[in-house]
């Protein structure tokens, strides 16, 4: 396992995942960084704040202000105060923002058809799996904690 690195193929699945949805999502004014944050709206999540929406993209929240603030400079979203607490900004798309909800899925389906092109549906289906289970398995992770007591543990075999 130590010479199969994983991550950087991740990575580059990443990087080219990002090229191919700024052009299939460019007449729409939307880039790779801001669609994410609409997909999220789409799926029962109006109203959410911008601290959840940081949090469930696992997104910093400098990053997740200036999409925010995009998304709303070009019409696609709309920000309200929170009844309750004045601090919080609650994110709704605009009907703008909902009409592109189609081609924002037409994209994504697109990009999953390239991505797994000439794949049998037992392997796409392993590869999803796959990723799944990683990807749940380090959703609790403390990493701070995980790698001082890595540290530690080499430390003491010193």
């Amino acid at each position: 396992m130590k010479d199969k690195n994983i991550g950087r193929y991740i990575s580059v699945l990443y990087r080219h995942r990002q090229m191919y949805m700024n052009y299939a999502l460019k007449d729409l004014n939307i880039s790779s960084s801001e669609y994410i944050f609409l997909t999220v709206l789409y799926n029962n999540h109006e109203g959410i704040s911008q601290e959840e929406l940081s949090t469930m993209l696992l997104i910093d929240k400098g990053a997740t202000a200036r999409a925010i603030k995009s998304l709303e400079e070009k019409g696609m979203i709309s920000r309200e105060k929170d009844d309750r607490d004045k601090r919080v900004n609650r994110i709704y798309t605009t009907a703008l923002g909902r009409d592109c909800k189609p081609c924002i899925k037409t994209a994504m389906l697109g990009w999953t058809e390239l991505l797994t092109e000439g794949m049998e549906e037992e392997v796409v289906d392993l590869v999803f799996n796959s990723l799944k289970a990683m990807t749940e398995r380090l959703g609790g992770i403390n990493y701070k904690e995980l790698l001082e007591n890595r540290s530690d543990a080499n430390e003491g075999d010193k």
